[in-house]
């Protein structure tokens, strides 16, 4: 009995001794998943991936080590495998609200609209009264062009904040999408008086007012903009951009050099700034911006044709026909397109049995591209179809015309054959003689 007592004493106390032995191995192999926060927060993404992945591999359907992995993966910019982490996260714990939100996020900011859609709506039902979810929910709205569903939701918030200037521009600018400008204004007047120095209101007022004829309201919106905020580029192109499509070409010319010296020296901004100097009666200032435009874009008609006409001023001839012929370079093509759709056009409308209407379009070709075989085809429409003589004769003639003075060689068999018809043609459209003949009375 003793003998038995003493080795159960022995078994229990090895188990104790191999349990202690193995103790510190089996921590080792565990990590603590509170550490992992700490590596997100230290920014050492690397490692705490690594500590992901290696609890994952003993805690597959762990959602929280799965939402981790993907928030450092997010933090190292890899959006795709971050998205996976997500997507695992969310599919073991599909009512998590934060993981489903967050993956909603990702969905969207890699355009997958369709796919946050369902998300969010979830989301949004689940929590009518959450601001970030109604926030991308009608970010979706909005590019979809649902603005009425925007609207609602805004409103709901709205509601409960009434001095929240930045809803007041959310509605304002849903209504303004829908071109309810009396609505959108008055949202936008209602956010100005919440935040006076709302910059996002200025603007979008400035932009109705510029469209409803009250150019003189939109710029000095702008100008008060730009009062509180001179360092805001927008401002200015706005303001510039009005003036000059009212013809105020002196005021844009100086927003647009504002612009330029900011470091926004566009195609456009130079192009506009030197047509104000040109306005002006100052050509050798338009030159200096017509030429920087001209470097950027040398088949901008607009540029070449204004840097011939101010070289012509400057009594530098040799420079403004350099400039007249790059016009002509630049038109060149573009008629010989315009030359060929005509005569297609005409093709069609002749297939169309309008006939009337095809000899415009084939001799509107005829001012971009000469074509004697255009010329035979009027003729034969004027002669077969239309049934006008006179018209017929002329073109034929001067098909004749036009092949005697070219250098190509032509059939002169085919040539006779349209004389013959011209003759022929000259012979029924001969007014009809009438013969009276005198009987003698009884």
């Amino acid at each position: 009995m003793n003998k038995l007592k003493n080795m159960k004493r022995n078994v229990l106390a090895s188990l104790f001794v191999t349990f202690i032995i193995l103790l510190p191995g089996l921590a080792q192999e565990k990590p603590d998943n509170s550490k992992i926060d700490i590596m997100l927060i230290r920014a050492d993404f690397k490692k705490a991936i690594d500590t992901c992945d290696q609890i994952l591999s003993t805690d597959s359907l762990n959602s929280e080590i799965y939402y981790k992995k993907g928030l450092a993966y997010q933090s190292l910019l890899s959006e795709d495998k971050s998205l996976e982490c997500f997507l695992k996260a969310a599919a073991i714990s599909p009512d998590n609200n934060n993981y489903n939100f967050t993956l909603a996020k990702s969905f969207y900011n890699k355009g997958k609209i369709s796919r946050a859609r369902p998300l969010l709506l979830k989301l949004c039902a689940s929590d009518s009264t959450n601001w970030p979810y109604a926030f991308y929910l009608t970010s979706i709205y909005m590019q979809e062009g649902k603005y009425d569903e925007s609207i609602k939701i805004y409103y709901r918030f709205y509601k409960q904040d009434y001095d929240n200037y930045t809803l007041a521009d959310k509605i304002g600018f849903a209504y303004l999408k829908k071109e309810e400008l009396e609505n959108a204004k008055s949202m936008f007047n209602r956010s100005l008086t919440l935040n006076p120095k709302n910059l996002n209101a200025i603007k979008n007022l400035a932009y109705i007012y510029a469209g409803t004829t009250s150019a003189d309201t939109a710029l000095r919106l702008l100008t008060k903009g730009i009062r509180i905020d001179s360092t805001d580029m927008d401002l200015f192109a706005r303001r510039a951009a009005i003036n000059f499509t009212i013809f105020n070409y002196n005021k844009a010319k100086d927003d647009y050099l504002k612009l330029i010296s900011s470091g926004d020296s566009s195609l456009l901004n130079l192009k506009r700034a030197g047509m104000g100097f040109a306005i002006n009666h100052q050509p050798k200032e338009a030159v200096k911006y017509f030429l920087l435009a001209y470097h950027k874009d040398t088949a901008d008609i607009e540029v070449s044709g204004n840097l011939a006409q101010n070289y012509m001023l400057l009594n530098d001839l040799k420079s403004s026909a350099y400039y007249y012929r790059n016009v002509i370079k630049i038109l060149t093509p573009v008629s010989a397109q315009l030359g060929l759709n005509y005569l297609l056009l005409a093709e069609i409308l002749k297939s169309d049995n309008q006939y009337a209407v095809a000899i415009s379009a084939y001799i509107k070709s005829q001012e971009f591209r000469s074509d004697n075989n255009v010329i035979m085809i009027i003729a034969n429409l004027y002669d077969e179809k239309l049934k006008d003589i006179p018209k017929a004769i002329r073109y034929y003639e001067l098909y004749l015309n036009k092949i005697k003075n070219s250098k190509d060689k032509y059939d002169s068999d085919y040539s006779d054959s349209i004389r013959k018809r011209i003759e022929s043609l000259k012979e029924k459209n001969q007014p009809v003689k009438h013969t009276y003949s005198i009987q003698k009375s009884n």
